[in-house]
C-alpha cells in the first residue's frame, strides 16, 4: 500500500485529515491508499471557504475564467499519464475508458471556455412607456456538487466546472472509490490559477456520507446542488433539498432501450448494442439494458449479436472488472431471478461465481424476460442485457416506455422517418438513431426525464442551470 492519503482542499490549501480509510483496488483486492473522512465540521469549513470566495470570483470578467478554464485543458493534457493511472488503479477501468475520459474532459474545458463569454441578460420592453427595464444574470453562489466513479473525469469535471465557469464557487464531494481522481481534478484547476475557495474538495466514508451530506445541503450559503449518482440516493437528494428549499440537478439512474427494426443494418446494430450494453461492464447509466427486435430478423440478430459480444469480449480473455462484489452480487441475484421465473441465458457468464475475482463477470444476454421478473425494471449497473421481440411500432414504444427511467434510448433502422417518429415517442432525454444508448458530448445537452432525474448538463444548457435572473426596473 502507498502511504499516500487523498487531502482535502479547502480554501486553496491542502489540508491533511484527521481521519482516514482505505481506497480498495476493485482490481486487485489490494489497498492502494488513504482518503481523508469528512465530517460537519470539515463541511463547514469547506462551504465558508467558498462562501468567502463567491463576492470577488462572481465580479471576475469572463475572459479571467476563460483563461483558467483553457490553461486546465493544458495541465490536464500534460498530466495525462498519471491521471490516467490513478483512474485504472481506483477503479478497475479497462484498457482506452481512462484515456477517453480525459479525451472528453479535455474538450468539456475548452468548449465552456469557449461559452462563458456567452452569458447575458435582455432589455425587455416594458407595458409603461416611463419605465424600462433590464435582467440580469447571476451566478447563484456557493453550490454543492456530487459526482460518482464511473466516469470521473468526465462527471467530476462537469460537476464543478459548469458552475465556475457561470461565476459561482463550489464544494466539491467526491467519490470514496474515486478520491485521487477526483482530487486530480481539483489540483488541475487550481495549478491553472484558480483562485482560493473558489473550489473545495472534500470526501468521506459511506459511514459518514448520510450526515455529510445532511449538513452540505442544509449549510444556508449553499445556494444549488448538482448530483450525478444512482435513482436512489436522487431521491434522498432531492428530498433534503425540497426540505430547504433549494433547486437540484439531477442526473440518475437508467434503463436504456434499443429498438432494432426490420430494415436496420444488423452488423451495425449488433456492434453499438453490444459496446452499448457491456462498456464498462455495463457500469453507465446510459447502458442498454434492453434490445427490442423486430420479430422477423430477431434470430438472425441474435445470432450477430452473440458473435460480436464474443468478439469484442472474448470469453478466452478474463472477464471484465466491476467496482465492487456487491456490483456482481446484484447482477447475478437479477439474472437468478429471472431464469428462476423462465428467462433464458442466450449467452455469456452463468450466473456461478468466477473463479479469478470476486470483481468480474462476463456479459450476459437474457430472453423471454417478463414484467414479473426483478431485470424486467429494476437497473442492474451491470455486464446483463435483455432480449424483446416486438412486431409494431407501437408494441415496441410501449416496451421502451414501461420503466420509471428515462435518461437515453437507441433506435436502429434505414427509414429516417421512422427513426423520427420512435425518438418522438420514447420518453428519454436523448435518443441516438443508429448509434449506441452510451452517448454524452460537450456541446449537447445530457440529462433525464421521469426518474432519470431533471436539470441538464453541458454547453449553453447547462451554463444557464447556475445563473439565475434579476428584474431591474426604472421610471425614465
Amino acid at each position: 500500500m502507498s502511504d499516500y492519503t487523498v487531502p482535502f482542499v479547502i480554501n486553496g490549501e491542502q489540508v491533511q485529515p484527521k481521519e482516514t480509510f482505505d481506497v480498495v483496488s476493485p482490481g486487485t483486492g489490494k489497498t492502494l491508499h488513504k482518503c481523508g473522512n469528512a465530517d460537519v465540521s470539515v463541511v463547514n469549513q469547506a462551504v465558508e471557504a467558498a462562501a468567502a470566495a463567491g463576492k470577488e470570483w462572481g465580479s471576475t470578467l469572463p475572459s479571467k475564467r476563460r483563461d483558467i478554464l483553457l490553461k486546465a485543458a493544458e495541465i490536464l493534457e500534460s498530466r495525462r499519464s498519471d491521471l490516467s493511472q490513478y483512474q485504472t488503479d481506483e477503479t478497475g477501468a479497462p484498457p482506452g475508458w481512462p484515456e477517453f475520459n480525459l479525451g472528453v474532459t479535455t474538450d468539456m474545458l475548452k468548449d465552456i471556455a469557449g461559452r462563458v463569454s456567452s452569458i447575458q441578460g435582455a432589455v425587455p420592453i416594458t407595458a409603461s412607456p416611463d419605465v424600462s427595464s433590464m435582467v440580469w444574470k447571476e451566478p447563484y453562489g456557493v453550490i454543492l456538487a456530487m459526482a460518482p466513479w464511473n466516469a470521473p473525469y468526465i462527471l467530476g469535471m462537469r460537476a464543478v466546472l459548469l458552475p465556475i465557469a457561470a461565476g459561482c464557487t463550489v464544494v466539491f464531494k467526491g467519490s470514496e472509490n474515486s478520491p485521487r481522481v477526483m482530487h486530480g481534478i481539483v489540483d488541475c484547476l487550481q495549478e491553472a490559477g484558480l483562485p482560493k475557495g473558489v473550489l473545495n474538495f472534500i470526501t468521506c466514508s459511506p459511514t459518514n456520507a448520510p450526515a455529510v451530506t445532511e449538513a452540505l445541503v442544509a449549510h444556508p450559503a449553499v445556494k444549488k446542488i448538482n448530483f450525478t449518482g444512482s435513482t436512489a440516493v436522487g431521491r434522498i437528494i432531492g428530498k433534503l433539498a425540497g426540505q430547504h428549499l433549494k433547486p437540484v440537478v439531477l442526473e440518475l439512474g437508467g434503463k436504456a432501450p434499443a429498438i432494432v427494426w426490420e430494415d436496420a443494418d444488423l452488423d451495425n446494430a449488433a456492434m453499438q448494442c453490444t459496446l452499448g450494453a457491456f462498456l464498462y461492464s455495463g457500469q453507465i447509466c446510459m447502458s442498454t439494458e434492453r434490445i427490442l427486435v423486430h420479430k422477423k430478423i430477431s434470430a438472425q440478430f441474435q445470432e450477430k449479436l452473440l458473435k460480436t459480444i464474443e468478439q469484442v469480449f472474448p470469453s478466452s480473455g478474463e472477464a471484465p472488472i466491476l467496482i465492487t462484489g456487491q456490483a456482481v452480487d446484484k447482477t447475478k441475484k437479477l439474472i437468478k431471478d429471472a431464469t428462476d421465473k423462465g428467462a433464458s441465458v442466450l449467452g455469456g457468464a452463468s450466473v456461478d461465481a468466477e473463479e479469478v475475482s470476486k470483481t468480474r463477470l462476463r456479459p450476459i444476454v437474457v430472453s423471454k424476460v417478463t414484467p414479473d421478473m426483478d431485470l424486467y425494471k429494476t437497473e442492474s449497473f451491470g455486464p446483463a442485457v435483455s432480449l424483446f421481440e416486438v412486431e409494431t411500432e407501437e408494441e415496441a414504444l410501449r416496451i421502451a416506455n414501461d420503466t420509471e427511467y428515462g435518461l437515453s434510448s437507441a433506435v436502429f433502422t434505414e427509414d429516417l422517418r421512422r427513426g423520427l417518429r420512435f425518438a418522438k415517442g420514447i420518453e428519454t432525454g436523448a435518443v441516438h438513431i443508429n448509434n449506441m444508448t452510451v452517448h454524452d458530448e460537450t456541446a449537447l445537452p445530457h440529462g433525464g426525464v421521469k426518474s432519470s432525474g431533471y436539470g441538464r448538463f453541458n454547453a449553453s444548457w447547462g451554463l444557464d442551470e447556475w445563473t439565475r435572473t434579476k428584474t431591474v426596473t426604472w421610471k425614465n
